[in-house]
């Protein structure tokens, strides 16, 4: 590693903030290993984000919410986005699957739950997570798989189907929720039989780079069912049409993906992937970063 991307580690290390109880278990759904939310907030004026990958295709969309004091729906609050949102998905997608439920019981203010992903304590942070939790229950999804020629499983639904999008406080200026996020039965249903379990430690690592979380949770999903003695090749254009978002020139692309893999690398690694330099590179075979004899996700039609 140069010097500088050993200080980006550095700093990532230093800015890690781990709570006591911290969960080194956190899941999140299969077809967003896949494709992704947007890196950057794309603005109120884009309300539609869609992205295939392979057989994994996803769609976004934002949606009004109803605005009490105008008593209308005319409030656009945007696509979620950025290296947050993600956070937030993995960290409820985890509570739903421990508790065994579409209803979610949460920390009671913003503050604990800021905490509980492992983000510094600060007015900047809350307003962001407000932010995109805002973001993330305003908008309407589209998850499919193409699972055989002819033949598709998709779920068509909100993430988050109830929450307080107002956030009131308390007496002592404390940001309140009820203390539950509801999430749509068609999400978690789905989410039961879709979820990838990832490292909660190399994501709070990872944690201000939305392109090294994709990276991490795409090499998660993708390198254990590499087949064994065998290797899968991914072109630099297909790399760039993944991950590129932003990126018009190539050259670009291949420095800043270089450097963030490499980011990934410190903390995944033991996976396993070969640069060509002038095509892309090879993936082979690799433990997953949490292995499955640790963990077990019940079906969906086991719950209580």
């Amino acid at each position: 590693m140069t010097n500088r991307e050993q200080k980006i580690v550095r700093q990532a290390y230093d800015n890690v903030v781990l709570p006591s109880e911290h969960n080194e278990l956190l899941f999140q759904h299969a077809v967003l290993c896949q494709v992704y939310l947007p890196y950057r907030d794309p603005g109120v004026e884009v309300d539609n984000w869609v992205r295939q990958q392979g057989k994994a295709y996803f769609a976004i969309q934002s949606t009004k919410v109803f605005n009490p004091l105008t008593e209308k729906y005319d409030k656009l609050l945007g696509l979620p986005y950025g290296p947050k949102a993600r956070l937030i998905l993995t960290h409820i997608n985890t509570l739903a699957l421990q508790q065994r439920t579409s209803n979610i019981a949460v920390s009671d203010t913003l503050t604990s739950f800021v905490k509980s992903l492992g983000l510094p304590n600060n007015g900047y942070q809350i307003d962001a997570i407000k932010n995109q939790l805002g973001r993330l229950a305003a908008s309407m999804i589209s998850i499919a798989f193409a699972v055989e020629e002819q033949r598709a499983v998709q779920v068509n639904s909100t993430i988050i189907k109830g929450f307080d999008l107002w956030f009131p406080k308390d007496a002592n200026q404390k940001v309140l929720w009820d203390g539950n996020i509801m999430l749509s039965e068609d999400y978690f249903s789905s989410l039961m039989n879709h979820a990838v379990p990832l490292d909660g430690r190399h994501l709070a690592v990872l944690a201000n780079n939305a392109m090294a979380i994709d990276i991490y949770t795409w090499l998660a999903q993708r390198l254990h069912r590499v087949p064994l003695q065998k290797k899968e090749f991914v072109s630099w254009n297909g790399l760039k049409e993944q991950f590129g978002e932003g990126f018009s020139r190539m050259d670009n692309f291949k420095k800043n993906f270089r450097s963030t893999l490499r980011l990934v690398l410190t903390q995944y690694n033991s996976a396993k992937i070969e640069e060509d330099i002038n095509k892309g590179f090879y993936l082979l075979t690799s433990p997953p970063p949490i292995p499955a004899k640790i963990y077990q996700i019940p079906k969906f039609n086991e719950r209580n």
